[in-house]
């Protein structure tokens, strides 16, 4: 067993750094809600936008959300990380997961987004 590595950052500065990532996250969450009411006024205004590019719109969103949610979370696990082992260690659950989301993000919006468009083009041929 390797020793660990001590990465020693004083607690006053660790509870700066968690207050910063929490008033980063707040911002996001207002910015996240603003987009959203825009998205549903724009929604609301042009009643010819398919339904199906709605659900991609939103689902986009979602994913926009969940995967910054996911990057607050690492940034404040490695706030809150001991040593240079547990730092690389959170990069790397980070990154592996985030890989294996993105992918499975991507997949469903394209299937989305084709189903958008096989949609549209029945509607047009009607």
């Amino acid at each position: 067993m390797m020793p660990r590595t001590p990465f020693e950052v004083p607690e006053q500065m660790r509870e700066v750094a968690d207050r910063s990532v929490d008033q980063a996250k707040k911002a996001f969450a207002q910015f996240l809600d603003a987009t959203q009411q825009a998205v549903a006024k724009a929604e609301g205004s042009a009643r010819s936008i398919q339904e199906g590019v709605t659900d991609v719109n939103r689902q986009a969103m979602a994913f926009v959300e969940e995967n910054m949610a996911a990057s607050f979370d690492l940034a404040q696990r490695l706030v809150r990380a001991r040593t240079l082992e547990e730092i690389a260690a959170i990069q790397q659950e980070f990154a592996q997961r985030q890989m294996t989301k993105v992918a499975e993000q991507g997949k469903q919006i394209g299937e989305m987004a084709g189903r958008a468009a096989t949609g549209a083009m029945d509607k047009a041929k009607k």
